[in-house]
């Protein structure tokens, strides 16, 4: 039968902006995860492109209710903050935002930053924003060399980007880049949007795919399990087919889970239950 670890299953916090970091860390103890992808966003966590929140207060929290932040996910979405920002002192600012995101991954001991490729103005020539993408890129990766975090790259939707939407994108960018510490990832719903597969994820990429943001959908949204129309059971069984070990971050943003999302959890929580080991 198809199986994952429960380390593997990462709690995210985005859906719990109505309610405390404490709170949001009980609900994860408590619906049986063990891992944190941690989205270091306001209320929970401040991060600018000059300082950030207490690290050892979060380790703290997370110790005491034995979980363990793995991945660190900085807001580059609603924020101003992206990677191929297009004004000089949005991109110097978004680098700088960026470094400061890996300087508390360190920190916290974070093994991955997920990332995407940002995205151009509609109306400019989209092969420069592909060079602004780039050398952000491969700036970063080299800032987390030292730091001994990997970049994980997802997809995005046509309607967030004009840069990396399908997987023959993000290639492209990992084979230019051409750095160690620049992998990728797979965003379900960026993946089903795309009309793509797990499969073909893992034919184009392999052993470069190290991070997931593992949800339901359909295809969009960024669902619960059981509330979209992906098949649970066939997605972990290609998981295993290829000897996927990496983590499965539950990246979850629909309004409508926003004002119970310890119950959402709870229910998402149940639907993986038949299948960790």
């Amino acid at each position: 039968m198809a199986s994952i670890k429960r380390e593997q299953i990462a709690g995210m916090n985005i859906h719990y902006v109505f309610y405390s970091l404490e709170y949001f860390l009980d609900a994860q103890r408590n619906a049986g995860v063990k891992t944190i992808e941690l989205w270091p966003g306001t209320p929970h966590f401040f991060l600018s492109y000059m300082e950030y929140s207490d690290c050892k207060r979060v380790s703290k929290l997370l110790a005491e209710r034995d979980l363990q932040a793995k991945i660190i996910t900085p807001e580059n979405c609603t924020y101003q903050y992206q990677f191929a920002a297009q004004e000089k002192e949005q991109y110097e600012k978004s680098r700088e935002y960026f470094k400061r995101a890996l300087d508390a991954g360190q920190e916290l001991g974070v093994e991955i930053m997920a990332i995407n490729s940002g995205w151009g103005y509609w109306n400019e020539d989209r092969e420069e924003a592909w060079k602004r993408s780039r050398e952000m890129l491969a700036d970063l990766a080299e800032y987390a060399r030292p730091k001994n975090i990997k970049l994980a790259m997802e997809s995005l939707r046509p309607q967030e980007s004009n840069l990396a939407t399908t997987v023959q994108d993000v290639k492209r960018m990992l084979d230019e880049v051409n750095h160690p510490n620049l992998k990728a990832m797979i965003d379900t719903t960026a993946m089903g949007v795309a009309g793509e597969t797990i499969e073909q994820w893992f034919d184009t990429l392999g052993d470069d795919i190290i991070h997931m943001h593992f949800i339901d959908g359909n295809p969009y949204g960024h669902l619960i399990w059981g509330d979209g129309n992906h098949n649970l059971s066939e997605f972990i069984e290609s998981l295993n087919c290829h000897n996927y070990q990496g983590y499965l971050g539950q990246e979850i943003t629909e309004f409508d889970y926003f004002n119970n999302p310890a119950a959402a959890d709870l229910k998402n929580m149940r639907a993986y239950e038949p299948f960790i080991k």
